[in-house]
């Protein structure tokens, strides 16, 4: 059974079972870019005392060297999904490639908070076009089914290990100094750069008349920008602003309307930025919500768990970092297995097992103490977040762009990776506020409820994915040709 079906002249159909070097090379670059965006998601974490110390920053700046880069990821993913599919997604691969090395070399050498800032948001901007082109380069390369899965369960393996990984990266970094964890990015994305210019497939471009037939949706580029910039601004400054304040309150009706006047558009252009057809697909809602869940949840704990070993525990960075690397490893290690197992027993399984494991692993932190032990607490609790992280990461991506007509594979990773960013900065704004609003004596109080808000939120995620085996079950019985019972 032949596995690979190359859309690209350049990359020639695979032989029986295997894939060629220079398929492997371009899968590797894809791999290496994916795994910087998400790096750079979590790495800075732990440097943030650092920084604040170094240049001089408030509390309520230094939030946005994390959040700058969440609103520039966040705010324009769908802009950089559809850009793919519209100019040329290698082109806008290297582009925005270029762009995050430069913005990396920048971030490690400015001496001022409001540059830092700034070359943090200039990151999260490229990372927008970067992530989703890859996703895409690599549903149009694979075909849909074993080779399509391999690939992804490789790819995303990838990104879920860059952000597990990412503190313990930067707790070794920050040892030597917190700008080498803005600096270590610049020579992996600068050789990744020049192997993309190799190795990444060359498609025949559109001729201009094509290009012009399908259209530029500028109002429905601007209007969903300009809402996921502001709902993700609104959520992030709630915490200092105040959730019921004008301004928080205005931001978020801001947003709203903005994403109104957004639906209201595409469903009456020619050529919608966003087909909104593509969310009736029950599979696609489920994965783009459990990737909320994932995330979201995940951002929000690691959040807590940052403040609670490094200012409660008083551990060291480097401690606090290797805390988070039973995850790490077993994402990285098992993660490229997943395309097999999903393969075998189907996505949707896989979702619910890996929910379940991520509610276990919030339900152990639940018992934080003032000594807590390795043993019983701290290292199953990250086990068994790492399982989550396995299983669903990349069964989500998978469920996420199956089934999705090629012109929209832009658009589907788009989606996907707004889901997860935009999730994330809701998340974490709303663990911050209940981690700040605890007028318990006790701190530890404090850290239990923030917890319990990313534990609820992972049992909301297994009820999702629990409703997505009825349809694998209906499926099932449909090619046996058993009678289906309709839900009432």
């Amino acid at each position: 059974m032949r596995v690979h079906v190359s859309l690209d002249p350049m990359i020639p159909p695979s032989t029986e079972g295997r894939w060629d070097a220079r398929l492997w090379a371009a899968l590797a670059v894809l791999c290496a870019v994916v795994f910087l965006d998400a790096l750079d998601v979590s790495m800075v974490g732990v440097a943030l005392p650092s920084i604040q110390a170094d240049l001089g920053l408030s509390t309520d700046s230094l939030q946005w060297v994390v959040s700058g880069y969440v609103l520039g990821y966040g705010g324009l993913l769908l802009l950089g999904g559809r850009t793919a599919d519209l100019l040329g997604r290698r082109r806008v691969f290297l582009a925005a490639l270029a762009v995050f090395a430069v913005a990396s070399l920048l971030g490690g050498l400015v001496s001022d908070g409001t540059l830092l800032i700034a070359a943090r948001f200039v990151k999260g901007i490229s990372a927008a076009f970067t992530a989703p082109a890859a996703l895409s380069i690599i549903t149009t390369t694979f075909a849909e089914g074993p080779a399509r899965n391999r690939a992804l369960s490789i790819f995303t393996a990838s990104g879920a290990s860059g952000f597990s990984l990412g503190l313990v990266i930067s707790g070794l970094l920050t040892e030597l100094g917190w700008r080498w964890t803005f600096l270590m990015p610049v020579p992996v994305a600068v050789v990744a750069l020049v192997a993309a210019l190799r190795f990444l497939p060359k498609r025949p471009e559109e001729r201009p008349e094509e290009r012009a037939e399908s259209g530029h949706d500028l109002v429905g580029a601007v209007t969903i920008t300009a809402s996921m910039l502001l709902l993700v601004f609104a959520v992030v400054e709630a915490p200092e602003a105040g959730w019921g304040s004008l301004r928080t309150v205005g931001s978020l009706l801001a947003a709203a309307a903005l994403l109104a006047a957004f639906v209201v558009t595409e469903r009456r252009v020619r050529h919608p930025l966003v087909r909104l057809g593509i969310l009736r697909s029950g599979p696609i809602v489920r994965a783009n919500l459990g990737l909320v869940i994932l995330f979201g949840s995940y951002v929000g704990f690691q959040f807590v768990a940052m403040q609670y070993f490094q200012n409660f525990l008083h551990w060291s960075p480097l401690e606090t970092a290797l805390a988070f690397l039973p995850a790490g490893l077993l994402v990285a290690v098992t993660s490229t297995k997943m395309g097999g197992l999903a393969d075998r027993f189907g996505t949707a399984r896989l979702i619910v097992v890996g929910s379940a494991a991520l509610a276990g692993g919030y339900a152990f932190f639940l018992r934080v103490d003032g000594a807590p032990d390795l043993a019983t607490l701290v290292i199953p609790g990250m086990v068994l977040l790492g399982v989550a992280f396995a299983l669903s990461f990349p069964s989500l991506n998978i469920q996420a762009t199956n089934g999705v007509a090629d012109d929209e594979q832009g658009l589907a990773s788009g989606l996907l990776n707004t889901s997860g960013q935009v999730g994330g900065a809701v998340v974490l704004a709303v663990v911050t506020a209940v981690l700040t609003s605890s007028t318990s004596a006790d701190p530890l109080d404090g850290f239990r409820a923030a917890i319990a808000v990313s534990g609820v939120l992972a049992l909301a995620g297994l009820v999702i994915a629990l409703t997505g085996l009825r349809g694998v079950r209906t499926a099932a019985a449909e090619r046996k040709g058993e009678p289906v019972l309709e839900a009432a």
